[in-house]
């Protein structure tokens, strides 16, 4: 039997790049094909396959079979294409959701690109009815295992976070060169 394929997911601008990071600090490998280069928003880059952004639209997902012990980063509004016959370890990101809706426009900002019209918490709570039907969904999909892992958690206790994370994937990693790659100065939309 083959590998499962380690998904990391969130919302956008929930940590999957710094954990996508963190797991190839540890030793695994990591799907990202470089089209999307680093910039302000995410200077250590953003660990992705352009390919993901099609699971909706793609019949032929046989690529993923590729993946098999590789980590790979899909949105948490794609996770629902990912198809049953394959196995997924997923890494699951949650960051307070203020916190993601003030870094999604500040980064739009950086790129200089145009903010939705979508009212603070008119955002929010669809982003809370997709996460409750996105649980309910990965629940009824044994395919699934599924480690939820805590933003700010990452950011304060990274270490042990770490070891949570090699616990849940089953595998040895460097769990000390995971912690080393967070870096907290890059945590700069937090609401106390």
């Amino acid at each position: 039997m083959k590998a499962p394929l380690i998904v990391v997911s969130g919302l956008p601008r929930s940590g999957t790049s710094m954990l996508m990071q963190m797991l190839e600090a540890g030793g695994v490998p990591v799907m990202d094909d470089g089209i999307r280069p680093p910039d302000v928003s995410n200077p250590r880059g953003y660990y992705e396959v352009e390919r993901v952004k099609r699971l909706h639209k793609e019949v032929d997902k046989s690529w993923l079979a590729d993946g098999a012990g590789k980590a790979l980063k899909v949105i948490s509004f794609l996770l629902e294409y990912l198809p049953d016959s394959f196995s997924y370890q997923l890494i699951l990101m949650h960051r307070p959701l203020k916190e993601v809706f003030a870094s999604q426009n500040r980064m739009l900002d950086e790129l200089a690109r145009e903010r939705g019209n979508a009212a603070e918490e008119s955002l929010i709570k669809s982003y809370e009815d997709h996460l409750a039907n996105m649980r309910r969904v990965l629940a009824s999909r044994p395919c699934f295992s599924t480690l939820p892992v805590n933003y700010q958690d990452v950011l304060s206790q990274p270490a042990k976070e770490a070891v949570r994370i090699a616990h849940f994937l089953g595998r040895e990693l460097d769990t000390a060169r995971m912690a080393q790659v967070v870096d907290p100065q890059l945590y700069r939309n937090r609401f106390e």
